[in-house]
């Protein structure tokens, strides 16, 4: 019998330096972004639509994203090119600022090289950051701790979605300590802060301290057409709508990045009311940009509304023409949204829109399976977990008439600690739904005990208490009685 052959000791150990070398790079291989597999597609258009169509200074990082992408989805050939692209960029940059750049596109070759089974450009490309760390006096023989570096992680980390949120404002908040008036830094630090109170939209002091970070982007920034869309959407936010329309207007005057600006005008114009406007926008944005699960979203949050406005002047109860035109919204909306949730299939507050939809149709089933996909997600953040517990609840209650269910999901969202305008949305539903239980004798005991609760979670401790004593005298004579 033949026997099989030994590995070379000597190409283990080798091996074994090769890794720990690799491992002490900053590079997209080693920042841990969290991307699942099933948001690949998704990321991937993003990117392409970036460097397509948005206008940045900054689009090394993104070359060098593309490069980990394909990698992920085994391209390596595609890989390569994508980094050879992020290096010919660099060329043309100023020497300070293509340092780290460089650092980062070469440690991405390593990585990739190493994955590709070819030890001896890896380590090639390991001896280039070697020597461009010993000429920046690194401590470390693989690693430069400086704020470009930060800079560039952080975008890495913006860009691959809400998980990656707060780090990518960590990364940008540290690189701004040392340089604060570095326009680059700032539009990545403020682009995070926005992001992160889209997910939290608390109090104003956080939308205040976001208003703060994009008006000082804009200052460095003053030709930024997309930071400007961002605020105007921000000061719309906080009840600055005229301020915001400012400069909404003065961005899509801008023919910089106006793919991008058009998505975020057409939102503006939609929580405006400007239904036809926002329509027409996001058609114009879907011609450069058919692949952005953002926009189709957005084109049925659009006719969406059009189904309540139509309602709202029937009184809420459609007849006739109005009633066809209601269907026929609410099955383009429905359209549009499965659109989305095609391209990007973590998309869960588009499963929250399209479980309402079914449900607005009586589709009860579809909206059952279409909630029970967001519910059972893991790793969900505790906001948007609060928004999935709020609809499920209304779900319950208003279609599916069962008061257990809605009082269940209710109090889910009510007990994940986190003040949200949902939590507050929560506490009325629960409130309204309780004392109504009340009024008709149904589940009293239980109703004045949420009561009780909701009035001590809003600090109103002598009303919470007469709820909890009425809830125990109850229960003990309906105790006696039985």
């Amino acid at each position: 019998m033949e026997q099989e052959p030994v590995a070379d000791k000597s190409d283990k150990s080798e091996g074994n330096l090769l890794e720990e070398s690799l491992v002490q790079l900053r590079c997209h291989f080693t920042w841990e972004l969290l991307v699942e597999a099933t948001e690949l597609p998704d990321l991937e258009n993003r990117i392409l639509d970036e460097i397509d169509y948005l206008d940045t200074r900054y689009n090394v990082g993104i070359h060098n994203l593309l490069a980990y992408v394909k990698h992920l989805k085994g391209q390596n050939q595609e890989a390569l090119g994508s980094l050879q692209e992020a290096e010919a960029l660099i060329q043309q940059e100023q020497a300070a600022q293509s340092e780290a750049r460089s650092l980062v596109t070469w440690g991405n070759y390593a990585w990739l090289h190493h994955r590709m089974g070819r030890p001896q450009e890896a380590q090639a490309y390991l001896d280039k950051v070697e020597e461009a760390c010993k000429k920046l006096g690194a401590s470390s023989r693989y690693s430069v701790q400086c704020p470009q570096m930060d800079c560039e992680e952080g975008w890495a980390l913006l860009k691959c979605g809400g998980k990656n949120y707060e780090r990518a404002k960590a990364c940008f908040e540290k690189a701004l300590a040392v340089d604060p008036e570095n326009p680059e830094f700032s539009t990545g630090y403020a682009i995070s802060t926005y992001r992160l109170d889209s997910f939290n939209k608390a109090t104003q002091v956080s939308e205040a301290f976001c208003l703060q970070a994009l008006r000082e982007a804009i200052r460095l920034n003053p030709e930024d057409a997309y930071i400007k869309a961002l605020l105007a959407l921000k000061l719309q936010d906080v009840g600055q709508e005229a301020e915001g329309e400012k400069y909404i207007e003065e961005a899509l005057g801008n023919t910089s990045s106006q793919t991008y600006v058009l998505r975020y005008a057409a939102k503006f114009y939609r929580r405006k009311g400007c239904l036809d406007k926002a329509l027409w926008l996001l058609k114009m944005a879907l011609r450069a940009t058919p692949s952005s699960a953002f926009l189709h979203h957005q084109v049925g949050l659009c006719y969406r509304a059009q189904v309540i406005a139509i309602k709202r002047a029937a009184n809420w109860q459609p007849r006739g023409q109005d009633r066809e035109n209601v269907c026929r919204l609410v099955h383009l909306a429905i359209g549009e949204i499965q659109k989305a949730l095609a391209i990007k299939p973590t998309f869960e507050l588009a499963y929250i829109d399209l479980a309402d939809l079914y449900a607005e149709i009586g589709r009860y089933a579809e909206a059952e399976d279409t909630f029970q996909k967001v519910l059972c997600r893991e790793n969900t953040n505790d906001q948007l977990q609060q928004v999935i517990h709020y609809h499920y609840g209304h779900f319950q209650e208003l279609h599916k008439r069962s008061l257990d269910n809605a009082i269940t999901h209710y109090l889910k969202g009510l007990k994940i600690k986190t003040a949200s305008h949902t939590s507050e949305k929560i506490l009325t539903a629960l409130e309204k739904l309780a004392k109504r239980c009340v009024r008709q004798d149904v589940r009293v005991v239980e109703s004045l005990s949420i009561l009780g609760f909701i009035h001590k979670l809003k600090g109103e401790v002598s009303e919470a208490l007469q709820y909890y004593e009425k809830a125990l005298r109850l229960a003990a004579d309906l105790n006696a009685a039985s």
